[in-house]
């Protein structure tokens, strides 16, 4: 099977090895999608760190290992001694953490911060960059069939933001300011994760010009330039004094820690999310003046995995704004990890496919894009191809509530279905695609499609 290795810094390969046998108490996972991490990055550049070049105390795993441990997939293979209602071909997302089970940290039920622990596709030799990889069964999370697993790939990051939120369960309410610094990944994931929890003001100090326009689209309600206005300033004005309820420090810098504790309200909470590279001079005073609380979060556990999937099943989260492109495992490092690094500010949640399904993509972003922007609960989208792509078996296919059909070369349309007060909203350039059209039945445009390219939103 193909997997993407890691042998070192700035030496990762796709390579053929042998696919995994299933063990005990194990599930076979074929994965579909799968995020690249920031920690993949720091591998990249200047590692090995976290993939161990010594035997892992846990998984006795050294480099080379398959990388991914943000993915979705399928159940391929159930072992022996699985317990559960887990099914051939059931779509999951995978909870990637590892720990001992021995240490004081796990007896008191914290197993994210394991002194021991480690990651799926980091410390151990598999990863979800390959056709197929076992896992405990523990950490097989099925999804509801109605989310894609595209957005199932996003489940991993968007915890770890819950498990921030959730840190300040008490002190967020609808009615709280909130404040986040850094309009990252990870910052726009907890943007995501407050509007879930109903949260109305949300605000995002933000460098960079691109970013803050994410967080804009992910739904802050104000968005601040740190490099030409005085954040604190900002925030006590919106707050006519008092500062923000909660602030999330999501960059990690050492101007955000001291522009944390001067936002923030008296006895408000302010909650560390960032990994820190470096150590830096902290004085305390700056939370004692306030008797504000100084909280700091790493990971994730089993309660903010489910918590994200249920609030995906409702559509209190909305993930799917997250993916800025999709890519081929054989292009992971030139289109994948060098993008993330050359061009960081204009992506999000870089995601390789590993089937490589074309024409999933495509169904996928029309349904995101056309959701909610047509009056008519009827839509067809009609491609026609020069050659059918073995993805397809009818003329005919339902995505959501699109009803797709399918033109092969010079066939005639199905007589049975007559199309009535049809309306062209948009047309598209795709891979093998001669001509893609949306129509929609009975309705009418209320905004039109955006314009799509190969499958990436631009």
């Amino acid at each position: 099977m193909r997997a993407a290795r890691y042998y070192g810094k700035g030496d990762i390969r796709i390579e053929e090895i042998p696919e995994p046998a299933v063990g005990l108490g194990q599930i076979k996972i074929a994965p579909a999608f799968v995020g690249i991490c920031g920690t993949d990055l720091h591998e990249h550049l200047g590692g090995p760190t976290f993939c161990p070049t010594t035997p892992h105390p846990i998984t006795h795993d050294t480099i080379p290992v398959t990388f991914g441990h943000e993915f979705s997939g399928r159940i391929k293979e159930i072992g022996p001694g699985v317990q559960g209602n887990y099914k051939i071909g059931q779509a999951c997302a995978i909870r990637p953490t590892l720990f001992c089970g021995r240490c004081a940290a796990c007896g008191g039920g914290s197993e994210n911060v394991c002194p021991s622990g480690g990651f799926l596709g980091l410390s151990e030799g598999g990863g979800g960059l390959s056709e197929a990889i076992c896992v405990d069964a523990e950490r097989v999370f099925p999804i509801p069939s109605h989310i894609t697993l595209e957005d199932a790939a996003l489940v991993e990051p968007l915890s770890t933001s819950w498990h921030a939120v959730s840190a300040a369960a008490n002190e967020i309410s609808p009615d709280s300011v909130v404040l986040i610094f850094g309009g990252g990944p990870i910052g726009l994931a907890t943007v995501l994760c407050l509007k879930g929890k109903g949260v109305k003001e949300i605000i995002v100090s933000e460098v960079a010009a691109a970013r803050q326009d994410f967080a804009r689209r992910f739904g802050a309600t104000r968005v601040i330039g740190p490099t030409k206005n005085d954040v604190t300033k900002v925030v006590l004005e919106l707050t006519n004094g008092k500062g923000a309820d909660v602030v999330f420090d999501c960059a990690g810098v050492p101007s955000t820690i001291k522009g944390s504790c001067d936002a923030v309200r008296t006895k408000g909470t302010i909650v560390n999310v960032a990994i820190w590279e470096k150590e830096i001079a902290v004085n305390p005073n700056w939370i004692t003046w306030k008797e504000s609380c100084y909280k700091s979060v790493l990971g994730y556990q089993d309660v903010d995995f489910n918590a994200v999937i249920d609030k995906m099943a409702t559509g209190a989260i909305k993930p799917g704004c997250m993916i800025t492109r999709r890519i081929k495992l054989e292009n992971v490092v030139k289109d994948g990890i060098e993008a993330l690094i050359n061009d960081k500010e204009n992506h999000v949640k870089i995601l390789i496919d590993i089937d490589n399904n074309d024409l999933q993509h495509l169904l996928t972003d029309l349904g995101h894009l056309t959701q909610g922007s047509m009056t008519s609960s009827h839509r067809i989208l009609v491609l026609a191809f020069e050659e059918p792509p073995d993805v397809i078996r009818k003329e005919y296919g339902t995505y959501g509530d699109i009803l797709v059909r399918f033109v092969f070369g010079d066939a005639k349309p199905n007589p049975e279905v007559e199309i009535k007060k049809h309306q062209v909203l948009e047309s598209y350039e795709y891979p093998q695609l001669s001509e893609i059209s949306a129509i929609m039945i009975a309705g009418s445009s209320e905004t039109p499609v955006q314009n799509m390219l190969h499958g990436e939103m631009r």
